[in-house]
């Protein structure tokens, strides 16, 4: 029986990787926005972005084990036009979203272990850190070091949130809100853009999904890829519901306004959180949010290069041997710039990455319905007609949605 579970937790991996690279900012910074200003009335908004993005972010495992190579190789049979823009849009996006996810993990870090009140110190140290851990143990240790991570983020946030649930004495009320106004429209979009996750992370699940069957001694096949994905997604999902819950419970009605600032957000995070809850909930409020940051910060490093190379390859027509560590070295670089010269602007750049995010999401669906749904996929391993239906109603609204959003500024 233990060996069955075992050989089950190993073969888990991509998924969690996933629920890993999604939990951060959207989960512990917007998600708990989203509940601090509206309890629990954009719930419709999680659920129902959890379940327009779905097809396009499992259509990224799907293919990967289906043909044994990545979304990029797809998006190159689509047409080099059509990789090329993905290569200018993640060179547009990648470092604000590394050096974001970057500075609210250091701001957590600079409150929670006292070595250092400087954010920037700490974002340098953890970057530093993370480029260490993927230059010694590669794949193979993200592998097994994030099925720890979600393991303790899960139990901690879950332990948390019905804490704080018995704690709370107001009333819980349920009513759905459609935001209004240009702010909270604007606060929407950012939390749609990056719930669970930004659509192109779909192609990281593809080079994964390929590295996972390369690392693993059984075959990793399309079954097994869907239903890894889909636990890692129902992940999201859960802690999603978890944070802004927290969000609520704590927050909402208190009148706090939050910082801009990745530090004063994190220490009234923290503060505010073991004022309401009490002191003894410090250290599952600490382990809930640090490694939420710390392995989205993790992760993401590890998918951008990976990606990355992979693109200038399938442009360029030929292997290059150590452009990974080239494409890490230079994310790494520039994060550290980016907390370095351009801390004053962080709050500008991370909203300006998250509704990049949203609007860039119709690109991604459609590429990924079009390689999914065509001849560069075998038919047998392609989505079911509910599924097909599912996607051509979450195209249309992807692109209704920002046509809205375009008219409302």
């Amino acid at each position: 029986m233990f060996s069955q579970k075992l050989n089950f937790i190993k073969k888990l991996g991509p998924g969690l990787l996933f629920a890993g690279a999604a939990i951060g900012v959207s989960h512990l910074v917007q998600s708990t926005r989203a509940g601090a200003d509206f309890g629990f009335g954009l719930i419709w908004a999680l659920v129902l972005i959890h379940i327009i993005k779905y097809p396009f972010f499992q259509f990224g495992p799907r293919y990967a084990t289906a043909t044994g190579e990545s979304l990029l190789d797809g998006y190159k049979k689509l047409g080099k036009g059509v990789l090329a823009i993905y290569f200018i849009l993640n060179i547009a996006t990648m470092f604000t979203i590394q050096a974001a996810v970057t500075i609210v993990t250091a701001g957590l870090a600079a409150n929670l272990f006292g070595i250092s009140t400087n954010p920037i110190i700490w974002g340098i140290a953890i970057t530093i850190i993370c480029v260490a851990l993927l230059i010694i143990g590669k794949y193979k240790l993200l592998d097994n070091l994030i099925k720890v991570i979600i393991v303790l983020l899960t139990i901690s946030t879950i332990i948390s949130v019905i804490i704080a649930a018995n704690s709370s004495h107001s009333i819980t009320n349920f009513k759905q809100i459609l935001p209004s106004g240009t702010l909270e429209i604007s606060f929407l979009i950012a939390f749609l853009g990056w719930m669970p996750a930004p659509l192109d992370v779909s192609i990281w699940q593809s080079l994964w999904c390929i590295e996972k069957h390369k690392n693993n001694k059984t075959n990793f096949n399309t079954k097994q890829a869907i239903f890894d994905f889909n636990i890692g997604y129902a992940t999201t999902l859960i802690l999603g519901t978890c944070f802004i819950g927290l969000g609520a419970f704590v927050m909402f009605g208190s009148g706090e306004t939050f910082s801009d600032s990745a530090g004063k957000f994190s220490q009234q995070l923290i503060l505010l959180y073991t004022k309401n809850l009490g002191e003894e909930l410090f250290i599952f409020i600490g382990a809930a949010a640090f490694t939420t940051m710390f392995s989205t910060t993790i992760t993401t490093l590890d998918a951008s290069p990976r990606a990355m190379t992979k693109a200038f390859e399938l442009l360029t027509d030929k292997p290059y041997k150590n452009m990974y560590w080239f494409w890490i070295s230079f994310l790494a670089i520039g994060t550290c710039c980016i907390l370095l010269f351009f801390m004053s602007n962080m709050a500008s750049l991370i909203k300006i990455a998250t509704i990049l995010s949203f609007i860039t999401t119709p690109f991604y669906g459609i590429c990924n319905y079009l390689l999914i749904t065509g001849k560069h996929t075998p038919k047998q391993h392609q989505p079911n007609t509910a599924l097909k239906i599912l996607s051509g109603v979450g195209i249309a609204f992807l692109i209704g949605f920002n046509i809205w959003f375009l008219l409302s500024l």
